[in-house]
């Protein structure tokens, strides 16, 4: 009964997902359509700084995920040591929580450096484009951030789903894989 229910979740999970997958396609053929439209109007110089700038926020938003992902999991390492847990083991998890740390911090630097030029290409395509398709790009940028941060959180999600299938699965001897 547990296994069909877990099963029922994933499914739905997965049907999310393919939900999500639709919407980033739609997003994506939006910023196209925004960046097809600034590149007849703008000069080259400032199509390649919006073209990076998408780039990179996309890259920035990534890099945080993964980054506070990578913490949290090290921070539940640490918080599930045992008494009888090695010295060196919570040194070590202890130094890698540090270095997370820091490189976390350095990436929302990273971001807010973005959200500066965020601000700067904005009002470069607001001298180019009308009113309505002003408002796509804005609408394509903030679903960009938004979309990204949902799917891995998704992604997440599933992944946790399916291991835990497999873990019962395991202790109720249906298949041979371990947890």
């Amino acid at each position: 009964q547990l296994v069909e229910s877990l099963s029922r979740k994933l499914a739905v999970l997965r049907e999310a997902q393919r939900g999500l997958q639709e919407d980033i396609s739609a997003n994506g053929a939006l910023g196209e359509e925004v960046a097809a439209r600034l590149q007849a109007l703008c000069t080259p110089g400032e199509f390649d700084k919006y073209r990076l700038f998408v780039g990179d926020l996309d890259k920035v938003v990534n890099l945080l995920l993964s980054l506070s992902g990578r913490l949290a999991r090290v921070e539940n390492a640490l918080s599930a040591l045992g008494p009888h847990a090695s010295s060196e083991d919570k040194v070590a998890l202890r130094e890698k929580q540090r270095l997370l740390a820091a490189q976390l911090e350095d990436a929302k630097e990273l971001r807010e450096h973005v959200g500066r030029r965020e601000e700067a290409v904005g009002a470069m395509v607001a001298r180019y484009l009308p009113p309505e398709q002003l408002q796509d790009y804005r609408h394509f940028v903030k679903m960009k951030s938004a979309l990204t941060a949902e799917q891995r959180e998704l992604d997440e999600k599933i992944k946790l789903g399916q291991e835990q299938l497999r873990c019962l699965r395991e202790s109720l001897g249906q298949a041979p894989t371990s947890c």
